[in-house]
């Protein structure tokens, strides 16, 4: 298949004809999308320098020369898919009504998982470098301060403790992103209908909110 796009680095070039070099950026960009794919598919500790180097046609020193080993390629897309992800939920909330910003977040976690694949499973395994690429975890953490805010203000003016509002924050967030993968895998029900049901369940647990909740078994502490 021919090549249309201008600019993009050809495959494989004509017979006969001189094979374009790639800039170093194309060939940055080129290891991080096969890097991508190989974390995806086999994780970090499944996939090596030798393997990534082979499908980019280049040997082991390129691998290194851009992102000095198999980690630093694999934190920087991390990073890339988190801050992909982070954006899809930021940009996402956009509404006045509360009812319809949650339907906002789970959609844009809905959509992440369902647009880019590979980097959610990516963000969801565990590795050895996650302590400096961040992890799911710190994601969901991330996302939820969005979130706090908007039930700091929500809580305040109906007599709660705003104090409340980050584990509040964390619940709802944690819910949507635990549902979101098992979504992943089932793909049923269709992906408005998951949300719909994750705003349900949220919306009216939070309009059912006892504002001094007691436990209701032996144990109290």
């Amino acid at each position: 298949m021919q090549d249309s796009g201008k600019g993009r680095p050809a495959r494989s070039g004509r017979r006969g004809g001189p094979r374009r070099r790639m800039t170093g950026t194309e060939r940055r960009e080129q290891l991080l999308d096969i890097g991508r794919t190989l974390f995806a598919e086999r994780g970090f500790e499944g996939t090596s320098v030798e393997e990534i180097a082979a499908k980019a046609g280049v040997s082991k020193p390129v691998v290194y020369e851009h992102f000095g080993g198999k980690e630093g390629l694999y934190a920087v897309v991390v990073d890339r898919e988190m801050s992909r992800l982070l954006g899809m939920v930021t940009g996402a909330l956009t509404a006045g009504h509360p009812r319809e910003l949650l339907e906002q977040a789970a959609f844009a976690l809905l959509d992440y998982i369902e647009q880019f694949t590979d980097g959610f499973h990516i963000l969801v395994r565990d590795s050895p470098v996650a302590q400096s690429t961040g992890t799911f975890a710190s994601l969901i953490g991330d996302i939820a301060t969005k979130v706090e805010d908007i039930l700091g203000h929500e809580f305040k003016s109906r007599g709660f403790d705003a104090k409340l509002a980050p584990m509040y924050a964390q619940a709802l967030v944690g819910m949507v992103a635990l549902t979101g993968q098992w979504w992943l895998n089932v793909r049923r029900p269709r992906k408005g209908d998951v949300a719909a049901h994750l705003v349900n369940l949220a919306w009216h647990g939070l309009q059912g909110l006892e504002h001094d909740p007691k436990l209701v078994g032996r144990r109290r502490t």
